[in-house]
């Protein structure tokens, strides 16, 4: 660990990761990359989701360019037919006294879950742990909105992005926090919990207080924890009692990453709106999602510009160390280590 260059370390594939969110695996079948590992998405007729090696083993050509027939994946090129098992199941032009080819292409243990499609890369042989999951996609009082990351940088600098609360600076205007003070930290093989204490812009406590969102005049700072967990290989945040962040990793390799940002707004302080019928609190959840879409896109424009920049000034000087203050990152990285190296 010692010599270790975090910016050449791989993943631990032995996680669930998530790879699409569930809107976007619709008719067609899509294709996308997990650490170098091309992978096809698809629905078949009751909606259920499978994930394949995105790879016709006859001509080598993408699965992805193809089509769903009768629940088969079906190659553009020559019309070979495969089944969600990843076994050959038809060639349109095959004789009579010709047998199917015994060839199978890998598929993955893929589950839809808190709308997002979570993928398991890595061994599969045992017993596999369930999939993080977001508890407040589904529950009423949570309003949802959601970024996609797009850097050209190894995932190792989005995650201590993520994991520094000083870079606020950058964000002036967007941020919801201000002056946060590391105050300690827990760790383990698995998570680092970094706890700052901070002063947030926003208190969502009454109905009229849902104006500081859109009303910068409005806001006034309070004190509030800030919270940032990296539970590997994904990262999770709560700044009081009113917000939760998630980002949900996709790293595609060494030199590019994609992530999910999620982010809640909690209404739980509004006792009334409990009261309300299901149908109604489920209708005012849908109709708000997206809400701080804004406020989400421009943090994420700002994050991925640093990032990438941090990625190429490593690619011109991979010799050359930084000055790093925060002793979170120290654990963030340690963690890192540990697990890219398993």
């Amino acid at each position: 660990m010692k010599n270790l260059d975090i910016r050449q370390l791989d993943i631990n594939l032995n996680h669930w990761y998530v790879v699409a969110r569930s809107d976007e695996v619709k008719s067609q079948p899509l294709g996308v990359i997990l650490w170098h590992q091309e992978i096809v998405l698809y629905r078949d007729s009751t909606g259920q989701i499978h994930a394949l090696e995105n790879r016709c083993p006859h001509r080598e050509v993408k699965l992805s360019h193809g089509k769903i027939k009768d629940d088969l994946l079906e190659c553009v090129y020559h019309g070979w037919q495969f089944k969600p098992t990843g076994d050959c199941a038809s060639v349109p032009y095959l004789a009579e006294h010709q047998k199917l080819p015994t060839c199978k292409i890998r598929t993955y243990p893929v589950q839809e879950k808190d709308g997002f499609i979570w993928l398991f890369p890595g061994d599969n042989s045992g017993e596999i742990r369930q999939p993080m999951g977001i508890p407040e996609w589904e529950h009423l009082n949570y309003i949802a909105t959601v970024s996609t990351i797009d850097c050209n940088a190894h995932y190792s600098f989005l995650i201590e992005n993520l994991m520094d609360m000083y870079h606020g600076h950058l964000h002036q205007d967007w941020q919801a926090w201000a002056d946060p003070v590391l105050a300690d930290i827990d760790e383990d093989d698995h998570q680092v919990d970094a706890h700052y204490q901070a002063k947030s812009y926003y208190k969502i406590d009454k109905i009229w207080s849902i104006s500081q969102l859109f009303f910068p005049a409005l806001r006034r700072l309070h004190p509030e924890p800030l919270n940032v967990s990296y539970v590997y290989p994904h990262w999770v945040s709560s700044l009081g009692q009113d917000f939760k962040i998630y980002c949900l990793l996709c790293p595609v390799n060494l030199r590019k990453t994609r992530a999910y940002l999620i982010h809640f707004t909690s209404l739980n302080a509004f006792w009334r709106l409990h009261k309300l019928p299901i149908w109604f609190r489920r209708w005012i959840k849908d109709s708000l999602f997206g809400s701080a879409q804004g406020l989400l896109d421009g943090l994420v424009r700002q994050d991925v510009q640093m990032i990438e920049e941090e990625q190429l000034a490593y690619l011109a000087n991979p010799e050359r160390k930084g000055y790093e203050l925060n002793r979170a990152l120290v654990s963030v990285q340690r963690l890192m280590g540990k697990q890219g190296e398993l």
